[in-house]
């Protein structure tokens, strides 16, 4: 009888190591599952971190090149209105003197 419970006990004994070094295994692989995951994750965040700002970088040289045009042409279009009014000036100028000559 006492060598069917010692025996008992050894096989009793080899499936709880056998069952700790399973599960043992197990936590091991999910836990660098779960690592890797996470590295993968922050990878990918990271990616699109870096993506939206160099977005917004973009679009902020784009507003300044677009504000830059615009007053380019503002520019221009005033310096032409300026020339145009200076000629109407002049010529009104010689007309009325024209006009107020005596013969």
């Amino acid at each position: 009888m006492l060598l069917i419970f010692e025996s008992q006990n050894l096989n009793n004994n080899k499936q709880t190591t056998i069952m700790k070094k399973v599960i043992l295994g197990l936590a091991i692989v999910l836990g660098l599952a779960v690592v890797s995951c996470k590295e993968t994750t922050k990878e990918k965040t990271q990616d699109a971190v870096e993506s939206a700002a160099d977005d917004v970088e973009n679009a902020a040289e784009d507003v300044g090149e677009a504000f830059e045009n615009t007053a380019n042409e503002a520019g221009e279009a005033i310096d032409t209105a300026a020339e145009d009014a200076g000629e109407a000036i002049n010529n009104a100028a010689e007309d009325t003197k024209e006009a107020l000559k005596v013969d």
